[in-house]
């Protein structure tokens, strides 16, 4: 049994750690897909391809980072894969649509994790990305 304040607050920090990376992983992706579209809309072509290069990067290591014992991260995968899609085709046609998709795709499971984040405080923290 955990006594002193200070382990209390050392096993919390270790089992939210995992939930705050992942939304940080969400915070970076929502930012950089902002950055490409805001290149988009200034025919910065090298802006909009160095925004949305970077969010592609985080979802494709969302992607692989997913721990598969959980029936969850099978669809959490072909969503990852089809927001990549999105991100590539806003990259090559330099049109906002599919980046504007991608965003509310982002946006809405960064809420989701920030959400089940604040419930499972306290509890074992089980994130599959």
């Amino acid at each position: 049994m955990i006594t002193s304040p200070y382990e209390k607050y050392r096993q919390s920090a270790v089992q939210t750690a995992p939930s705050q990376l992942l939304i940080m992983l969400y915070d970076g992706s929502i930012r950089f897909v902002k950055g490409g579209i805001e290149g988009i809309k200034e025919q910065d072509v090298q802006k909009s391809n160095e925004y949305f290069k970077k969010a592609q990067d985080i979802v494709s290591e969302l992607r692989v980072s997913l721990d598969y014992s959980y029936d969850i991260s099978h669809n959490l995968s072909s969503l990852y894969e089809y927001v990549n899609y999105l991100l590539v085709e806003a990259n090559i046609k330099k049109i906002v649509q599919p980046a504007e998709e991608a965003l509310g795709y982002l946006v809405d499971l960064r809420e989701t994790w920030s959400q089940a984040a604040k419930l499972t405080t306290g509890n074992s923290d089980h994130v599959t990305g």
